[in-house]
């Protein structure tokens, strides 16, 4: 299994996801969705983006 920075961005914030819950239907929750379009963000980058840099730093990923 590969252990690229992108690979560890995207376990984090699908483990962020997880960790949420279920979204609720009846209202918006940004943190979820501003989670969600960063996670689709990073599956449309090359692993060299810098993308992959910004989200790492703004998730904290080392």
């Amino acid at each position: 299994m590969s252990d690229s920075l992108k690979d560890r961005v995207r376990s984090k914030l699908l483990r962020q996801l997880a960790e949420d819950g279920a979204p609720d239907v009846e209202q918006d929750d940004p943190r979820q969705l501003s989670v969600g379009s960063d996670l689709e963000a990073l599956d449309n980058v090359a692993d060299d983006d810098p993308l992959v840099e910004e989200l790492a730093s703004r998730y904290l990923v080392f």
